[in-house]
């Protein structure tokens, strides 16, 4: 099972720019709203993609979906660790929690 991050963590993480955030959503649930600079990632197209989007297979990566009831974040990054990527940790609660907790969320593409 793919480590968890807390959302204080995950915050840190992305004000530092020592994540890299994966929307496991996509389409127009990443265009209303997503995590600051998250990339789209749909767990169709983990193959195909990530080595373009994700260059380095160490680096640190979150994935994230809409909340803890939502399986996409576990898709992917289940997809990713078997492609090698060996730092890739879920925000379970996702969007939801960020957005309830006054957070910034982006729109469009």
């Amino acid at each position: 099972m793919t480590a968890l991050i807390t959302r204080d963590e995950l915050e840190q993480q992305i004000k530092a720019g020592t994540v890299t955030v994966i929307d496991a959503l996509g389409g127009e649930y990443y265009a209303k709203a997503h995590l600051p600079g998250a990339l789209e990632l749909v767990e169709s197209d983990v193959e195909t993609r990530a080595a373009q989007l994700l260059p380095d297979r160490t680096a640190a990566i979150v994935t994230y979906c809409s909340n803890a009831a939502c399986g996409n974040s576990q898709q992917v990054a289940t997809k990713l660790e078997a492609l090698g990527y060996t730092n890739v940790r879920k925000y379970r609660e996702g969007i939801q929690d960020w957005s309830e907790a006054g957070l910034t969320v982006e729109s469009g593409h």
